[in-house]
């Protein structure tokens, strides 16, 4: 409906603004839009739906003023950045998952208050669930989950200096917050990709490997695919020789399960924080004259990897 011609007469529909930005804050959501509501996260991280035609507000969630003990982090905004929102509806509610700092939250779409049977009384603690003591390391979700089919699917950012927790990705129940799986991005004894760390202990204290950057979903196969981040420390590898699977890796998981399907990894033993910077788009092409599915994944070397998606 806009085009050269037209273009000057656009006015002002409506506007929303946050008031709560400083000089140590930035937004960085990108809003979703769900009929005329349009949920997102302000500069210090409080979730808020608005009337997307109009921008009036309908109501606003703040998780600084939940004081509990275990509410860690929250106010660390020029980290702790939220990326974007989760949306999740059936017969019997419509719910919101976003992250403030440590905590996932999950909030009624319809009214901002926090649904209290899922978790620990409407939030998960993301310190928790990992296999490993991890509750004074720095653990946030800055980028979205994923939803499959009654699952909330998540990644974290962690820290990239030497003391840094794993970057393991998991799935929780939508309903009531329990785990449903894990992947273990650092691989334990017996699992693929153990065999590509030379310390064996590595599991024990090496983080990062960290799928910060959000997800791509093909919910037809029931595929989930994870981009990894660098191992910790980033610029150091003299603590985790070897090629450091899954870091650096586009990994192709069962989405019911967490089982791995496949890996490829774009860098072995990186040095450099050449990890993979965002999820891979799910593209068809057409090869000799064949249509093929697959996925291609950027990456910061400049270079993009076009992978078949059911193989790798």
């Amino acid at each position: 409906q806009m085009d050269t011609n037209n273009v000057k007469n656009l006015a002002l529909a409506g506007e929303f603004k946050t008031g709560d930005s400083d000089k140590a804050t930035q937004i960085q959501v990108n809003p979703i839009v769900v009929g005329n509501i349009l949920y997102g996260v302000s500069p210090k991280l409080k979730l808020f739906a608005v009337e997307a035609s109009t921008g009036k507000s309908k109501w606003i969630f703040d998780p600084y003023t939940i004081v509990e003990p275990g509410v860690k982090g929250v106010g660390y905004f020029s980290m702790n950045v939220c990326r974007g929102v989760t949306y999740f509806a059936d017969e019997k509610s419509k719910r919101i998952f976003y992250a403030a700092g440590a905590n996932l939250f999950c909030v009624d779409a319809s009214n901002g208050h926090l649904i209290d049977d899922f978790g620990n009384h409407g939030k998960l603690d993301l310190h928790n669930d990992l296999d490993r003591e991890v509750a004074d390391l720095y653990i946030a979700m800055t980028s979205p989950g994923i939803i499959y089919k009654d699952m909330i699917i998540i990644g974290t950012r962690v820290a990239e200096e030497a003391a840094a927790a794993p970057g393991y990705i998991r799935a929780y129940d939508v309903y009531t917050g329990k785990l449903r799986w894990i992947f273990h991005t650092i691989p334990q004894p017996g699992e693929v990709g153990f065999e590509t760390w030379d310390d064996k202990e590595a599991w024990k204290h090496i983080g990062g490997a960290n799928a910060w950057a959000g997800f791509s979903m093909d919910e037809e196969k029931g595929i989930l695919f994870a981009p990894i981040g660098s191992a910790s420390f980033d610029f150091y590898g003299g603590k985790r020789t070897g090629d450091n699977l899954f870091a650096n890796s586009v990994l192709a998981l069962d989405a019911a399960t967490g089982k791995r399907i496949w890996h490829f990894q774009t860098v072995h033993h990186d040095i450099w924080d050449r990890d993979l910077p965002t999820a891979p788009a799910l593209v068809t092409i057409t090869k000799e004259g064949k249509k093929i599915e697959a996925i291609a994944q950027p990456t910061k070397s400049g270079f993009i990897f076009l992978l078949d998606r059911v193989t790798g």
